[in-house]
C-alpha cells in the first residue's frame, strides 16, 4: 500500500501490525521460517517510506500536527518491531537472502534523514534517531565485542614474545604479527595495554638472557625486529583509532614501571627507553612530539634512578647503540660480497677480516637475523666458499689469500649454523646436482642437537689415494702447504686421515711427538681442518668402548689447543676464537657422555647458553609438573622455563606432553589460577601448536568426553579452563596451519606418537557426492533439518558445502570432534560432559570474528544448532547467527528455523 496521503487506511494498516510485531515465532518448516524473514524486511522497508512520507509533511504549516502524529505512529511500530533482538536477527537473514531489497532499505533510510531536520530537536526527532542507528547495526550485529578492561597483565602475549625473542630470532614477523593478532582478539585486549605487554616481555628478556651471544640476539630482537613488528600490526584495521596514539599510550604506562626500565638500563649500560622511542619514530610508530615528550620524561626519571656509570662499565660500548650501527653495515657488507670476488681477494679479506674482530661477527649476525638478511648473508658466505675451489694457474702469493677466504667461511658458516641453525644455510635454488660443498658437510658430516652420525658413513671414506697424500703430507711436512690445495678435498679427507694416523699411533708405529707434530699441522694455518677432522672424531668416540676412547680423546684436546707461533696465518687469533667456539659446540654431547673434560680456551664468546637443562635423576615428568607449578606460581614463562619445556617436549613426545599439562591444569580447583594456567599454557603450546593441537583435540578431549569415569574431571572451574584453552588452540591452528611451514626447531621432533588421522578416523570419503545430490533437491528434507539418528545426513556441514579437504589432519580432527560434541548434546543423559561441550560452544562464540566463514565452526553439523538452541545460555538470536554459516542457502534456513522458533 502506498498512497500515505490516506490517513486512517495507514492508521489500519499499523494497528494491524501490533497484532503480531511483539510475538512473531513461526515453528514450520525452514523455508516458512525464511518466508517470515523475507516478510518482516519488507514490512521494514514498508514502515521507512511511510516514515519519510510523513516526516516530509511534517514542515507544511497546515498538514504539521496530522503529520506528527502518523509519523509518531509510524516510529513506534518501528521501535517496536526492531527493539527485539529476534527480529533484527531475522532481519539479518533476510538481508543475506536478499541484497536488492537492503539496498532499498538503506536509499529509504538517506532520504528519512534528509527529512529529519524538519523536526527541530523534538522527541520524535530523538526516537527516529534511535530506530535510524538500530537499523544501521544489523548488518553488524555480531562484530561487537567488548574489551577486558579489568586486567593490566597478559601473560600469553608476554610468553609469546618472550619465546619468539629466545628461540625464533631469524622466523619471519607476519607469522609472529598473526599469532599476536590471534591472542589479542581471543583475550579481547585493548590496543595500548597489548603495546606495553610487547615492550614488558622485550624489557624482561634484555635483563634475564645469558651474556654473550645471547644478549645481542635479544638486543635485535627488542630494538630492530619488534619496530618492524608494530609496523605491521599499525596495518591491521584499528577501528576508528589511531594506532601511533596506543603506541604513545603504552609507553607512557611502561615509563610508570621505573624499576623495570632501570634494570634494563642497567644490564645494557645505556638509556634502552630512549633509543627505542627513537627507533619507532623513525618507524612512523610515534610522533616526534610524543617522543620528544617521553624522552625528557624518562630522563627527569632517571636522575632519580641509582647511578648506572661504574667505574669498570664505563669503558664498555652499550649493545643496542652497536647493533642499530651493525645493521646499516650488514647491507654494505651484503653489497660488497657482490662483487667479483676474483678481482680483487685481497680487498674481500680485509674486509673479512675486520668482521671477526672482537664480538663484531655476533654483532652483525644477529642485526642481519632480526631484520630477515640472515639467509641471504649465509648463501654469500656458501658462494665464497665455492669460489675457493677455482685453482688454475695459482701462484704462491695468492695459495694464502684463498686458503684463507676458504677457512674463514668455512669458520662462520659453521658458527652460523651452531648459533641460529642449520636451515638458515640450506638453500632450496640449488641447481640439480649442483650442492655446496658447505651444504654437503653439514648435512652429513658435522654433529648438531640430536643428530647421530655414523662414522663409517660413505661421506667419511673418501678415495684412498688421496687420504695417502694426505697423511704424508701431515706426517712428514714441516708445515702445511697452501698452494694449489684443494681444501674442499682436504676437508673431506681429513676424517678417513685421521683414522689412519690414530691407528698407527694405537699400533705404536707413530710416537706422541709426530701426533704432535701432525695436530699442529692440522690447526696451525687453515682452522677449519681441524673443525673437520674433531666433527669425525666425535661420532668416532660415541662408537667405542671405555678403555679405546683415551687416544681419540687426547687428540680432540689437542686439535683443541690453539698455536700460538709466529709462523701462522693472518687472523690467526681471531679465526681461533671461532674454532674453539664451535669445537667447544660439537663435543658438548658427547663430553658429557663420555665424563670427560677438555678446557677450550676463554675465548671471550659464552659458552652454551640454554645447554644441559634437565636436573639428572630426576624423571621427566616430575621435572614437568615443578617447573609448570613455578611458572603459574610467579603468573609468567621466563626463557629458562621454555627451553626447559622445549627440551621436554622432545623427550617425552607430543602426546607425553601434551597430557600430562592437561592433567595439571585439571587439577586446578581455584578459578583466578585456571584462568591463568589455561593463558600460560596456550603460550607453552607455541612451542609446536599443530601437533599439540591435533594431539588435544584427537586423542585427549575424545578419550576425556567418552569414558565416563573421567566426567567428574571435567567439572568447573578445570573443565571450563580446558575448554577454552581447547578453542584456543584449535582457532590458532586452523587459522595459520594452511599458511605456516614447521620451524626447524619443530621439524627436528620425532614424530611418532602422532599417529595417522585417516586411519584413526574413517570418515567416508564419499560424502559430498551424496551431499550434492540431497541438496540439489530442494525439498524440506526433515531428516536433513532434525534427524535424531546419526545417519549421514545428521554429520552434515558448512565445512563439506565448502569442499574443505578431509584428507587434512586438522581438518579431520575438527570435523569428528564436532561430531562427538553433537552427539552428547543430542543423548538422552547429560553430565559434566554435556556442561564441557557447553562451554566449548560458548567460547568458540566469544572468540568470533564478524563474517569469518572459514572458522572452526563450519565443521559442525548443521542439525547441532537445534539442539544448542535448547541450553539456556546459548537460546539467544545472536548466538545462532554467530554459529551457522550464512552465507550458504542452507546455513540460513537453518538459522532462520531456529530464531523463529526461540
Amino acid at each position: 500500500f502506498d498512497d500515505f496521503s490516506r490517513d486512517l487506511c495507514v492508521q489500519s494498516l499499523l494497528e494491524i501490525m501490533d497484532m503480531f510485531c511483539d510475538r512473531l515465532s513461526c515453528h514450520g518448516k525452514a523455508e516458512e521460517c525464511i518466508s517470515l524473514c523475507r516478510a518482516l524486511l519488507s514490512a521494514l522497508t514498508w514502515l521507512l517510506r511511510c516514515a519519510t512520507f510523513y516526516a516530509e509533511k511534517v514542515k507544511e504549516p497546515l498538514e504539521q500536527a496530522a503529520a506528527e502524529n502518523q509519523l509518531k505512529m509510524c516510529l513506534e511500530r518501528l521501535e517496536k518491531m526492531l527493539s527485539s533482538t529476534k527480529n533484527r536477527a531475522l532481519i539479518h537473514i533476510a538481508k543475506l537472502e536478499e541484497t536488492s531489497s537492503w539496498t532499498t532499505v538503506e536509499q529509504s533510510l538517506l532520504k528519512l534523514g534528509e527529512n529529519l531536520n524538519n523536526l527541530g530537536s523534538s522527541p520524535l526527532r530523538s526516537q527516529a534517531d534511535d530506530c535510524v542507528s538500530l537499523i544501521k547495526s544489523i548488518p553488524t550485529m555480531l562484530s561487537v565485542h567488548s574489551e577486558q578492561l579489568n586486567k593490566t597483565g597478559f601473560p600469553t602475549v608476554h610468553a609469546v614474545v618472550l619465546l619468539e625473542g629466545t628461540m625464533n630470532l631469524t622466523g619471519e614477523t607476519q607469522p609472529l604479527v598473526e599469532q599476536l593478532m590471534m591472542v589479542k582478539r581471543m583475550q579481547r585486549i585493548p590496543s595500548p595495554l597489548f603495546v606495553l605487554e610487547i615492550w614488558k616481555a622485550c624489557f624482561v628478556g634484555l635483563i634475564e638472557c645469558p651474556e654473550g651471544t645471547e644478549e645481542l640476539k635479544w638486543t635485535a630482537f627488542t630494538f630492530l625486529k619488534m619496530p618492524q613488528v608494530l609496523v605491521k600490526l599499525k596495518k591491521y584495521p584499528q577501528g576508528d583509532k589511531d594506532f601511533t596514539e596506543d603506541v604513545n599510550c603504552a609507553f607512557e604506562f611502561l615509563l610508570k614501571l621505573t624499576p623495570l626500565l632501570d634494570k634494563a638500563d642497567q644490564r645494557c649500560n645505556c638509556n634502552c627507553m630512549s633509543l627505542l622511542l627513537q627507533e619507532c619514530s623513525k618507524q612512523g610508530l610515534l610522533s616526534e612530539a610524543n617522543m620528544n615528550n617521553l624522552i625528557d620524561k624518562r630522563a627527569a626519571d632517571k636522575e632519580n634512578s641509582p647511578s648506572l656509570k661504574s667505574a669498570e662499565n664505563a669503558n664498555i660500548q652499550p649493545n643496542p647503540g652497536l647493533i642499530l650501527r651493525a645493521e646499516p653495515t650488514v647491507t654494505n657488507i651484503l653489497k660488497t660480497m657482490d662483487a667479483d670476488h676474483s678481482k680483487s681477494p685481497e680487498g674481500l679479506l680485509g674486509v673479512l677480516g675486520h668482521m671477526l674482530s672482537g664480538k663484531s661477527l655476533d654483532l652483525l649476525l644477529a642485526a642481519a637475523a632480526a631484520t630477515g638478511k640472515l639467509k641471504s648473508f649465509a648463501r654469500k658466505f656458501v658462494k665464497l666458499n665455492e669460489f675457493t675451489k677455482q685453482i688454475t694457474g695459482e701462484i704462491s702469493k695468492s695459495g694464502p689469500v684463498r686458503a684463507l677466504l676458504f677457512d674463514i667461511s668455512f669458520l662462520m658458516l659453521c658458527h652460523v649454523a651452531q648459533t641460529y641453525g642449520s636451515e638458515v644455510i640450506l638453500s632450496d635454488s640449488n641447481p640439480p646436482g649442483e650442492v655446496p660443498f658447505f651444504e654437503t658437510w653439514m648435512l652429513t658430516c658435522m654433529p648438531e642437537e640430536g643428530k647421530i652420525l655414523n662414522p663409517d658413513h660413505p661421506c667419511f671414506r673418501p678415495d684412498s689415494t688421496k687420504v695417502e697424500s694426505l697423511v704424508a703430507l701431515l706426517n712428514n711436512s714441516s708445515e702445511m702447504k697452501l698452494v694449489q690445495m684443494k681444501w674442499h678435498e682436504v676437508c673431506l679427507s681429513i676424517s678417513a686421515a685421521i683414522l689412519e694416523i690414530l691407528n698407527a699411533w694405537e699400533n705404536g708405529v707413530l710416537t706422541f711427538e709426530s701426533i704432535q707434530k701432525i695436530t699442529e699441522n692440522i690447526k696451525g694455518k687453515v682452522c677449519s681442518m681441524a673443525v673437520c677432522a674433531v666433527a669425525w672424531l666425535v661420532a668416532h668416540v660415541r662408537m667405542l668402548g671405555l678403555d679405546e676412547r683415551e687416544k681419540s680423546l687426547q687428540m680432540i684436546r689437542q686439535l683443541a689447543t690453539p698455536l700460538y707461533g709466529e709462523n701462522t696465518l693472518q687472523f690467526y687469533n681471531e679465526r681461533v676464537v671461532i674454532m674453539s667456539s664451535i669445537l667447544e659446540h660439537m663435543c658438548a654431547d658427547v663430553l658429557q657422555q663420555t665424563a670427560t673434560q677438555i678446557k677450550f680456551p676463554s675465548t671471550g664468546m659464552d659458552t652454551i647458553p640454554y645447554w644441559n637443562l634437565l636436573p639428572p635423576k630426576k624423571p621427566i615428568k616430575e621435572v614437568l609438573t615443578s617447573v609448570f607449578t613455578k611458572v603459574l606460581e610467579k603468573g609468567w614463562v621466563d626463557s629458562r622455563s621454555i627451553h626447559i619445556f622445549d627440551t621436554l617436549l622432545h623427550m617425552g613426545g607430543v602426546y607425553w606432553f601434551c597430557n600430562n599439562l592437561v592433567k595439571e591444569l585439571l587439577k586446578e580447583t581455584r578459578k583466578e589460577h585456571t584462568l591463568r594456567a589455561v593463558e600460560l599454557l596456550y603460550a607453552i603450546f607455541c612451542l609446536d601448536m599443530h601437533q599439540l593441537t591435533l594431539t588435544l583435540l584427537g586423542h585427549i578431549l575424545p578419550n576425556l568426553l567418552t569414558d565416563s569415569s573421567k566426567w567428574h574431571t571435567l567439572m568447573d572451574p578445570p573443565g571450563k579452563a580446558l575448554a577454552k584453552l581447547s578453542v584456543w588452540c584449535a582457532l590458532s591452528s586452523y587459522s595459520s596451519h594452511s599458511k605456516v611451514q614447521a620451524s626447524a626447531r619443530q621439524k627436528k621432533r620425532h614424530r611418532e606418537d602422532i599417529e595417522d588421522y585417516i586411519s584413526l578416523f574413517p570418515l567416508d570419503d564419499t560424502q559430498p557426492s551424496k551431499l550434492m545430490r540431497l541438496l540439489s533437491s530442494n525439498e524440506e528434507d526433515s531428516n536433513i533439518l532434525s534427524s535424531p539418528n546419526r545417519s549421514m545426513s545428521s554429520s552434515l556441514s558448512a565445512s563439506q558445502l565448502h569442499t574443505v579437504s578431509m584428507r587434512d589432519p586438522l581438518n579431520r580432527v575438527l570435523a569428528n570432534l564436532f561430531l562427538l560434541i553433537s552427539s552428547i548434546l543430542g543423548a538422552k543423559t547429560a553430565g559434566t560432559h554435556t556442561q564441557f561441550v557447553q562451554w566449548f560452544m560458548e567460547e568458540c562464540v566469544e572468540c568470533l570474528e564478524q563474517g569469518s566463514r572459514g572458522s572452526i565452526l563450519q565443521f559442525m553439523p548443521f542439525t547441532m544448532v537445534s539442539e544448542l538452541v535448547k541450553v539456556s545460555t546459548m537460546s539467544s538470536p545472536k548466538i545462532v547467527l554467530a554459529i551457522t554459516d550464512l552465507s550458504l542457502p542452507l546455513g540460513r534456513r537453518v538459522a532462520a528455523k531456529a530464531i523463529a522458533a526461540l
